[in-house]
């Protein structure tokens, strides 16, 4: 079955549509085989992007601002697929959506007298249908969300079927606007997958370098080169209840957005900080964070269930992955841990596809009934299939 699988996400920087080939390996007693055909990325017009930020941080809004933005994002996502399908003149049978992400809560919060969690993806779904005259996948999170679990990561089934190795432990890292982390024993069947957002990846980043230099972000990491790390202000980041919490866990803007970042950029500035070493410093955070999430979680993990692995090999995706200055300090925090640090397409996969990938993976399981969630990288409490189905 051809798949689209269209993904937006945290960074609110554009549209990702991946065409995929997907199958069923049942006879071969397997998961499923996914091909990743072709892969195309839209930006966002900066109109789009800066009404998808207020949204997101937003405290207040309108209840027409936000039903527009849905169905505005629906013609968006259908624009994106339609244009990548006429250039590759072909036909799908399938569209399955991420969506934006406009709040995720995975903890439980008063409202109106009880603990609620809750997700919020938008981009109507109806709209892609109609427009392409397809079926529709949607609204990943919140199945996955109701039966315990923390409704993220979803991309882990995509890791499982493509990258596990018998004889290698592999770690996925994928450095959207929020890092995540897969670590895969070798040998692992889907229980033995660990998972988890490890903090912020470009989205503190992003977000100084349009406080400081008026940027969408830190090109290749040449800002953040120039600057020193502020070894103070960064211990302090590191105390931060988020980044010692033990998995199943994930975040968003809600922990490391607009806030957050003021907050940051304010701490540095009376230390006397110049605005690169603001910059040296937020790409520090992610490095560490992710440094430390392997050490205090993924390791331990991966000697349990798989010890005699012959190497541990970690391969690098997202927007992040294309920052010199962040994968520089990735790979020497992690060569001294003995890992090698590779870009994604080392692996045979596209960084900037593999989101979208994911997407059309679980939009294929879902359509066929099956669960699509992995228990043990969201917590829930058992596997569900996931997502909403809209019929073209």
């Amino acid at each position: 079955m051809l798949v689209a699988g269209v993904m937006s996400g945290t960074s609110a920087d554009g549209v990702d549509v991946a065409i995929c080939r997907v199958s069923s390996a049942l006879d071969e007693g397997g998961p499923p085989r996914v091909k990743v055909l072709a892969h195309r990325a839209f930006p966002y017009a900066p109109e789009i992007r800066a009404a998808v930020l207020a949204a997101m941080d937003a405290k207040r809004t309108s209840a027409a601002e936000m039903a527009r933005l849905n169905w505005r994002l629906g013609e968006v996502y259908a624009e994106c697929v339609a244009a990548t399908c006429a250039e590759l003149k072909i036909e799908i049978a399938l569209v399955a959506c991420h969506g934006q992400t406009i709040y995720h809560q995975a903890v439980a919060a008063p409202y109106l007298g009880v603990g609620m969690r809750a997700t919020w993806q938008t981009g109507e779904a109806s709209v892609i249908a109609e427009r392409l005259r397809v079926p529709v996948v949607s609204d990943f999170r919140p199945a996955d969300l109701a039966a315990g679990g923390q409704g993220a990561p979803l991309v882990p089934m995509l890791d499982f079927c493509l990258f596990r190795h018998a004889t290698k432990n592999r770690v996925l890292l994928n450095l959207g606007g929020i890092a995540n982390v897969t670590a895969l024993p070798a040998g692992c069947d889907v229980s033995g997958v660990l998972a988890f957002d490890t903090g912020p990846a470009n989205m503190v980043m992003d977000a100084a370098m349009g406080a400081l230099y008026g940027r969408a972000y830190d090109a290749g990491g040449a800002v953040a080169a120039q600057g020193k790390v502020l070894l103070p202000a960064l211990t302090k980041l590191l105390q931060g209840k988020y980044i010692s919490a033990p998995p199943p866990k994930s975040c968003g803007r809600e922990e490391f957005g607009a806030a957050f970042t003021a907050r940051f950029v304010q701490a540095c500035k009376l230390d006397g900080a110049r605005r690169q070493d603001v910059i040296a410093t937020a790409t520090a955070f992610t490095a560490a964070t992710v440094r430390d999430a392997y050490a205090r979680f993924c390791w331990p993990h991966l000697g349990q269930r798989a010890p005699l692995a012959r190497a541990t090999e970690m391969f690098v995706a997202g927007g992040g992955a294309r920052n010199a200055t962040l994968m520089a300090m990735l790979t020497a925090d992690f060569a001294a841990l003995g890992v090698r640090v590779k870009p994604m397409e080392a692996a045979g996969l596209a960084a900037e596809a593999k989101e979208a990938a994911a997407f059309a993976l679980l939009g294929w399981l879902t359509w066929h009934g099956l669960p699509g969630n992995v228990p043990s990288a969201t917590g829930a409490k058992r596997a569900v299939v996931l997502g909403k189905v809209t019929h073209g």
